[in-house]
């Protein structure tokens, strides 16, 4: 292993090179992230907004392959992430340290196969079949224009990440020209496997020393058991409070009638037509079934759905074996008609496992200690409406210890780690022990009990703090005069609080809303009552509002949870952040009433363990949209005043920033008008 600097010393010689100061919360981090990976022993880390977190992983990551020879994977919830590290972060960093490390270091981003252009499916004759729903002139006719385009850009494009096409496509128009890993041929039988985009990234990574790749890749990698990222021994987590929810998604399984269908249609002229029929018969059977059912999640399987599950499992297994018969060669027929036969068993597949997955999840009688959560969904998708069964697992902490914390030294960061004042009510859901196991919040969290082997599996946590100043660069408002919010959208007094305080501000206001439906009744209401621009979530695509909002200090923007960590706007252009409510869930969401009731069963807080949890999480990240840059000043406006008088209140609040507070609405009127005129 050659010579290094120090972590430190190579930290002190980037920032200088790129121009930055010396701040003591990377510092710490990035000592304690160096300390992380010699140990072996997992972390921890909130960092705050400009903290330079980003930063204060990397270095001691791109030491220690730089030493090791081993590479180092980070993963990341968003594209926007993503891009930075890969495209500003890295690029900069590997030229910094060039000279210190005695060589530049390498680097390469890392997605799922269906977010890179198949070679071999643009060049095929076999088009997939549009939705039934959908099959409409001007669908098609976009449909069309959009593949045309795709079809171009493939004799262009270098690396067939569509994330690089501009502007994008729909879905509709990506499938046609991209596979999943199911789907794949896979590079010996395809006819285009030395061009693949997808094995020439996957052939990249493999020489990386940092691996830059998604929450999402990171759970398939984890859950299916092949090996997706290349020989790792340490992975870096950023935005880890977003890794639950990815991982259960990504292990989130559905079986819908259209889905069967599809499978079915792929089969045709492959298989018998008899076994085609029967899926047929099948999925309709399917759906006659789930029109007659209400949507609601099942603590029991509902009379009669064993059966016709059964069916669509049979269906699905004998239109399998036909495909791929006990001892056939993977080798036969031409690469068409494998590609063919491999997207039919890919789509059967899903369907059988679906179905067996649904049929098994009630094997235990005990739905809090359950492998799955099973749910009827009722959606309306342009107008057609659509019943659709969904399991989701439990819990995804016994997952995450065993494949990730089991494999590698994880380090987690994000600004938002501590929950209620610990790091516990998080690493519990993500497997791992509470550091303070008396805590009754965090002896079980999301339906899972918290480990207890605290010796075998070791943890450290560290807040690194915050360059801001927060309690005199900005005010937490608790509109406590306000009526506790109802369900029958925003009341009168909500619409006139909200007026007077973006008056107060000259516009220059974020409104976190926490229904699509209350920000838009907002938006109407306030158009006609102010003289300053609003804008919607929804009147264009998310990028093109953030921009118009930062352009235009006088210019407002409304929206829901999605806006939520995609606005990053420094300065004048945002000084009033407002939230309607706490942003508790649905009372009727499936999963986390499930993991709730879950923890109940246990004797634990099923409220404060998932509700207000989930609650605190969500606050956490909107109110940090305020202070973006240290000279950041402004107001964070909660109209609920449930924060204030209920029991939780003061639980949520230490999860918040420390601005000063108040719930005086006179001084906040103030302070707001003298940021407009300073």
């Amino acid at each position: 292993m050659p010579e290094l600097p120090s972590a430190l010393e190579l930290l002190s010689t980037a920032v200088q090179a790129l121009g930055g100061k010396e701040r003591s919360g990377q510092v710490t981090m990035a000592a304690a992230v160096d300390h992380a990976i010699d140990t072996k022993e997992h972390l921890a880390v909130q960092a705050g907004t400009g903290t330079g977190k980003s930063l204060a992983y990397l270095v001691p990551s791109l030491r220690h392959a730089v030493r090791t020879g081993r590479t180092v994977v980070v993963s990341t919830a968003t594209i926007a992430l993503q891009r930075q590290l890969v495209d500003r972060d890295l690029p900069r960093l590997a030229e910094a340290l060039k000279a210190p490390l005695k060589r530049e270091a390498q680097f390469a981003i890392l997605k799922g196969r269906n977010n890179y252009l198949c070679l071999n499916k643009i060049n095929s004759v076999i088009p997939d079949e549009p939705e039934q729903e959908l099959f409409d002139a001007f669908a098609i006719s976009r449909l069309g224009r959009e593949v045309q385009r795709l079809n171009e850009w493939a004799s262009d494009t270098e690396t067939g990440d569509r994330d690089e096409l501009a502007p994008g496509v729909t879905d509709r128009a990506w499938r046609q020209v991209s596979v999943s890993s199911r789907e794949c041929l896979g590079k010996s039988r395809c006819a285009f496997g030395q061009d693949c985009f997808a094995e020439k990234a996957r052939a990249e990574s493999a020489q990386a020393d940092v691996v830059v790749t998604n929450h999402a890749l990171l759970a398939i990698d984890a859950i299916s058991g092949i090996q997706i990222l290349p020989e790792h021994d340490v992975v870096v987590i950023d935005e880890a409070h977003e890794l639950v929810d990815r991982v259960t998604g990504v292990a989130t399984a559905e079986l819908t009638s259209t889905a069967i269908s599809a499978a079915a249609r792929r089969c045709a002229k492959l298989i018998d037509e008899r076994e085609v029929d029967r899926l047929e018969g099948a999925a309709e059977a399917w759906h006659e079934l789930l029109e007659d059912l209400p949507a609601a999640r099942w603590d029991v399987m509902p009379d009669g759905v064993a059966p016709v599950l059964a069916l669509v499992r049979d269906a699905a297994w004998n239109a399998r074996t036909e495909l791929a018969p006990p001892g056939a060669s993977k080798e036969q027929g031409d690469p068409e008609s494998a590609a063919a036969r491999t997207q039919a068993l890919a789509a059967i597949d899903e369907v059988h496992d679906s179905a067996v997955r649904a049929l098994t999840a009630f094997d235990e009688p005990d739905p809090a200690i359950r492998r799955d959560v099973i749910w009827l969904a009722a959606e309306d998708i342009r107008g057609v409406a659509r019943k659709t069964l969904r399991m989701a697992p439990l819990s995804v902490g016994g997952l995450l210890r065993t494949r990730l914390f089991g494999t590698a030294t994880v380090v987690l960061t994000s600004a938002t780690l501590q929950i209620g004042g610990s790091f516990d009510s998080l690493a519990v859901t993500w497997g791992l022990p509470a550091q303070n196991a008396n805590r009754p919040d965090t002896a079980t969290a999301n339906g899972a009990q918290a480990p207890s082997d605290s010796e075998t599996v070791r943890w450290s946590s560290v807040d690194v703090g915050s360059p801001f100043d927060h309690a005199k660069s900005g005010i937490l408002y608790v509109a406590k005069h306000l009526p506790a919010p109802g369900r029958d959208g925003l009341a009168p007094a909500y619409l006139d609080e909200i007026e007077r305080l973006i008056t107060a501000a000259g516009g220059r206001t974020l409104g976190l809303f926490s229904s699509m439906r209350a920000a838009k009744a907002a938006t109407e209401a306030l158009r006609s009552r102010l003289a300053t621009p609003v804008l919607c979530q929804g009147d264009d695509s998310t990028g093109a509002l953030v921009r118009k909002f930062a352009d235009d200090p006088e210019t407002s923007l409304f929206g829901t949870l999605s806006l939520w960590q995609g606005v990053d706007v420094p300065g004048p252009s945002l000084s009033l952040v407002i939230l309607d409510r706490i942003p508790f869930p649905r009372p009727d969401d499936p999963l986390l009433t499930a993991r709730q009731r879950a923890v109940e069963s246990r004797g634990g807080n099923g409220f404060m363990t998932v509700a207000a949890n989930h609650a605190a999480l969500l606050l956490a990240q909107g109110t940090g949209r305020l202070l973006r840059s240290v000279d950041d000043k402004g107001v964070v406006a909660i109209l609920d005043s449930r924060l204030a008088t209920a029991r939780y209140g003061g639980y949520l609040r230490a999860t918040l920033p420390p601005y000063w507070e108040t719930a005086d609405p006179e001084i906040v009127i103030k302070a707001l008008q003298r940021l407009t005129t300073a």
